[in-house]
């Protein structure tokens, strides 16, 4: 057998598999301080609150309303920097928008938006609830969710659902310090996720926690209505905590 024979050709000799890169690390989130915040709802409670904790926490934020002046009343009533402005101008002008309106007008809101939030990143934590005299219930609407509604409504948008199981009142009460809840995240994609889940850590005790895409989101909007069920019983304002992460 000649040297040659025993040769192997390129073609036989074994490629080293390519390096797999490292996972990424799930608490890796994108800075997102520079980023403004458009409020749909902001003079409701859960909008209002949440408007308020993110400006305490430094973000820029600007809450809408239908009507521009009582949006800007909430907003000088809140402070830090907070700015009030109708619903069509703050989506103009937001990086982000937070859908924080009632359910019952959730989607006519939504659809007369829809040009102005072309583009934006949304955040639609609207709970669809009924109630009755045995307390609250959870409503399915005809797209699976508040969240899936929003996303039929706004093609153009990229919708993602988040901000649904916190109290407004402790949003609201500025001698709490932090807020220790998680913060369920779902959506598409995983940069507009990590955006949100961001958005919330802005918030001293907050964790944005991904939880799925958005066809889950009904579940975990109508989770609510076991938390204020609790809430009554216990005299308390309940958030969640996921554990072992």
């Amino acid at each position: 057998m000649t040297s040659t024979d025993s040769a192997q050709t390129p073609a036989e000799i074994p490629s080293e598999a390519p390096a797999k890169a490292p996972a990424k690390d799930p608490w890796d989130l994108p800075d997102v301080s520079g980023l403004v915040v458009g409020v749909l709802g902001g003079t409701g409670p859960q909008g209002k609150g949440l408007a308020y904790r993110l400006a305490r926490a430094g973000q820029k934020v600007i809450i809408g309303s239908r009507a521009a002046d009582r949006a800007q009343a909430a907003a000088d009533e809140l402070g830090h920097g907070v700015e009030g402005a109708d619903n069509a101008e703050t989506a103009r002008r937001s990086d982000i928008v937070i859908v924080a309106v009632p359910w019952d007008g959730h989607g006519k809101t939504l659809e007369s938006l829809r040009e102005e939030l072309a583009g934006k990143l949304v955040v639609d934590c609207v709970n669809p609830l009924g109630f009755d005299k045995k307390g609250a219930y959870a409503l399915k609407p005809e797209e699976g969710s508040a969240a899936e509604q929003a996303a039929a409504l706004l093609p153009d948008s990229r919708v993602t659902a988040a901000f649904h199981h916190l109290s407004a009142v402790l949003l609201q009460d500025p001698e709490i310090e932090e807020i220790d809840t998680d913060v369920m995240v779902l959506g598409e994609e995983r940069a507009d996720v990590e955006i949100v889940q961001a958005l919330a850590g802005r918030i001293p005790g907050m964790r944005g926690v991904f939880s799925g895409r958005l066809r889950n989101a009904h579940q975990v909007e109508a989770l609510v209505a076991n938390l204020i069920s609790v809430n009554r019983r216990y005299k308390a304002h309940a958030g969640l905590r996921v554990t072992d992460i």
